[in-house]
């Protein structure tokens, strides 16, 4: 019951306005770090760590080491609900993720700092025999060809604009994903053989 009112939290703290950057986390041995943060997913807490003008590193914390998130300026009246929410008035557009093209093209357009959620159902066949959802497969080995080697096969991922180096995992979190690059959104599947893979994921992208 804790962790899932702490999960609740922090959706709700994810949730406010993306302009804010100055983010402070506090951990249970009583540090801070201070920075930005980019998501929470997977029970993971990705986290910019800012170090005056010699820029900062990438941070991942389990959620259980993490007591709160504090915004700058900004007073959280944020209720003790297990009810996952989104900021209201966000855009919305439906896209089928094919699993047998690379990248599907959303018609996205998003900039740096931006947060996005994505609700995504259906399964898709990536082999003989293999068949998941948005998660991808469960225990999934390294595969170096995949376009994200240490995560699940076959899971939902994301790239921002032509680059093949700006990917992003999805799988099948529904919490907010602070963009840290700009350009046209895709999806695909993580998986390095598309020839023999069907079916599709039906998203649902707020931006």
């Amino acid at each position: 019951m804790m962790s899932q009112r702490w999960i609740a939290r922090a959706a709700l703290i994810v949730a406010l306005p993306v302009g804010l950057q100055a983010d402070t986390l506090i951990l249970r041995d009583g540090s801070r770090v201070q920075g930005e943060l980019i998501a929470v997913r997977n029970g993971t807490i990705e986290f910019e760590e800012r170090r005056g003008f010699g820029g900062g590193r990438t941070l991942r914390f389990d959620r259980d080491e993490v007591v709160r998130i504090e915004f700058d300026n900004v007073r959280n009246n944020s209720s003790d609900s297990n009810n996952f929410s989104r900021p209201a008035g966000m855009r919305e557009k439906q896209v089928i993720v094919s699993a047998d093209v690379a990248w599907n093209d959303t018609g996205i357009d998003v900039r740096s700092g931006q947060t996005v959620y994505f609700e995504s159902q259906g399964q898709v066949r990536w082999g003989r025999d293999r068949r998941d959802g948005p998660a991808g497969e469960r225990n999934s080995p390294p595969n170096p060809g995949r376009p994200m080697p240490n995560r699940n096969a076959a899971a939902l991922i994301g790239k921002l604009g032509n680059s093949s180096d700006d990917l992003f995992f999805i799988g099948a979190e529904a919490g907010a994903v602070r963009l840290r690059g700009s350009g046209r959104l895709y999806l695909g599947i993580n998986d390095d053989v598309l020839t023999d893979n069907s079916g599709n994921f039906r998203v649902v992208v707020y931006y």
